[in-house]
């Protein structure tokens, strides 16, 4: 099994100071999912991960990483585990080819057996050709995608990314979406943070959301929807002229809402109205003047934003 951690919890400091940021996690990863781990600012995602590498000491619990117990044996484990880490730690002074290979002697894997798989390494990151390229001539995408194909040069059987297409455009989050679909298909699993509810709902098989180092919901991105969310949202905006003055959503949502919908939740300008059946309500708006709806599924957003909230988090 590539990660199984039980009864997670740590700790920083001791005595009535203590903070405890991870609380009796319980997660089990099988092999070939992605399987992502979301959760606010400070909700003990990345406290988890470096308990699971053996980079933090846990205060209680039991983790195996690849089938090797943590962190008796975490040195073993992290040799036959990827990482994309948040932020690139490429070298600068060599090529792309050169940052394969020396990655690659780290885990014991010499050249001349690193050397043939650089141009499949790099392939694989939409990067042909750069073999020779210097880092600072790469646009942030081809970066994290060369991050990416660095952490494959040891064969992983766990690939972590953390938040690996944060700042990327739209044509390089899509490709690096296909190939971590081709990565899990061919075996390889995947635990994933990312802030970008499409990204797990796209990618992930399971997922968990934490807070304040809790778990909070697990499960297939459709089961965790259904379990905890109404089907249908109707969002809510723009200036309500319906009572003689001009006011936004919120004002509308004040006097309607509760009878129009099983729950509202205001966000800035717009009025979240969460229902079973959102035809009443859309009948009703449609003779509102100056107010706009949009009608959609409820999303892996939505249950994020009700268990956790929408104050910010710094």
């Amino acid at each position: 099994m590539p990660l199984e951690i039980r009864s997670l919890v740590k700790r920083f400091g001791t005595g009535p100071d203590a903070r405890e940021v991870v609380r009796g996690l319980d997660l089990k990863l099988e092999r070939g999912e992605c399987f992502a781990l979301l959760g606010p600012n400070g909700a003990g995602k990345t406290t988890t991960l470096r308990c699971a590498l053996g980079l933090a000491e846990a205060s209680a619990g039991s983790i195996l990483l690849c089938g090797l117990p943590v962190p008796a044996q975490a040195r073993q484990a992290r040799a036959r585990v990827g990482v994309v880490p948040q932020t690139d730690s490429l070298d600068p002074d060599f090529t792309c080819a050169e940052n394969l290979v020396v990655f690659a002697g780290y885990f014991g894997i010499p050249e001349r057996d690193i050397r043939p798989r650089v141009p499949e390494l790099l392939a694989f990151a939409g990067l042909e050709g750069k073999d020779n390229a210097r880092i600072q001539s790469l646009s942030g995408g081809m970066k994290r995608r060369l991050t990416l194909a660095r952490a494959l040069v040891n064969k992983p059987e766990l690939l972590i990314l953390d938040e690996p297409t944060t700042g990327l455009d739209p044509q390089a989050r899509h490709l690096i979406w296909e190939r971590l679909r081709r990565l899990t298909a061919e075996g390889t699993t995947i635990l994933l943070t990312t802030h970008f509810m499409d990204e797990a709902e796209r990618l992930a098989h399971r997922l968990a959301i934490l807070d304040n180092g809790r778990l909070l919901a697990q499960g297939s991105p459709r089961e965790v929807i259904a379990a905890h969310i109404e089907p249908q949202v109707v969002e809510v905006f723009g200036d309500w002229t319906g009572e003689g003055a001009t006011s936004g959503a919120a004002a509308w949502a004040a006097r309607h809402a509760d009878a129009l919908s099983r729950r509202c939740e205001i966000s800035g300008e717009t009025a979240f109205c969460y229902t079973d059946d959102a035809a009443p309500l859309l009948a009703h708006l449609a003779h509102q003047p100056g107010l706009r709806t949009l009608h959609r599924p409820a999303n892996l957003e939505d249950v994020f934003l009700k268990l956790t909230g929408r104050e910010l988090r710094d």
